[in-house]
């Protein structure tokens, strides 16, 4: 696989520590297949800074916020843009009939089928791979793959935004908008300005680099980012406050106005109904 979809493993790798503790906020019996020794290897070197609790957290708010949605809103289009190593498909409760299209580059696709090629698919939803490159065109393979655009989708864009120069996040969260219906929902997470220069957390952000992996993009102001995008923040949750914590992030929160603070955002976002 490309450098930059080591990056899915190592996260495996953080979801399989988490599921084996006895407090354990979500259980992944997949992570630590899919995650492959790479991926404890990757954990290991990007040690440091809160990642693992923050990958707990994120993937607890993200699992709830996705179950949420589709339970609130009816949605049975749901797309993972740069899904990775991602294995909800499999361990979420889905209602039946929705349809899961996974977006990420071919080989890491290719990859993910043969680790999981014994693993029996869930019944009552279906899955469908979409090798694409998101920074080509990648909406028109996803329709041809089925995606109805003029019903409602949920999209989910996990551990994504920061690998992405400015120009690109823009430009991802207005195709996003452009193609979505009426009731669609974005969940996602950033990271602030300060957050890409943080000096505790040089070393992680080094090795990142190093692998080919760096951090291009962060935002003090994610709701407004999402504004300019077509998007309306319903929630927005920093690791450590109500709704983002349960007992797993060691470090206080400083408040929002609080200048130069390395962030991490988590958020829920809408299509406004006047959206055309």
């Amino acid at each position: 696989m490309e450098a930059v979809s080591r990056t899915a493993q190592w996260t495996a790798a953080a979801r399989a520590l988490e599921s084996e503790r006895d407090d354990r906020l979500f259980n992944d019996p997949y992570a630590r297949t899919v995650a492959e020794g790479i991926g404890f290897e990757l954990l290991h070197r990007y040690a440091g800074a809160g990642t693992v609790p923050f990958l707990a957290i994120r993937t607890t708010y993200l699992d709830r916020a996705i179950e949420r949605a589709v339970a609130e809103h009816g949605l049975r289009q749901v797309v993972f843009l740069a899904a990775g190593m991602d294995t909800r498909y499999h361990r979420l409760e889905w209602p039946t009939g929705v349809t899961v299209y996974e977006l990420d580059r071919p080989a890491l696709l290719e990859a993910k089928e043969q680790l999981l090629a014994e693993t029996p698919p869930p019944a009552g939803r279906s899955r469908r791979p979409v090798p694409v490159d998101l920074t080509g065109d990648w909406t028109t393979p996803l329709k041809e793959a089925g995606l109805r655009p003029e019903e409602p989708v949920l999209w989910i864009a996990e551990g994504l935004l920061f690998f992405l120069t400015e120009d690109a996040v823009r430009g991802l969260l207005s195709t996003l908008s452009a193609h979505s219906a009426p009731g669609s929902v974005f969940l996602g997470d950033t990271i602030s300005r300060a957050a890409l220069d943080n000096p505790l957390s040089r070393p992680f952000l080094n090795a990142l680099s190093e692998d080919g992996n760096p951090w291009r993009f962060g935002t003090d102001e994610p709701e407004r980012l999402l504004e300019e995008c077509g998007w309306s923040c319903r929630e927005l949750k920093q690791p450590g406050e109500e709704g983002a914590s349960w007992g797993r992030w060691p470090y206080p929160v400083p408040p929002r106005e609080t200048p130069h603070v390395p962030r991490s955002f988590l958020f829920t976002a809408d299509l406004p109904e006047a959206h055309t």
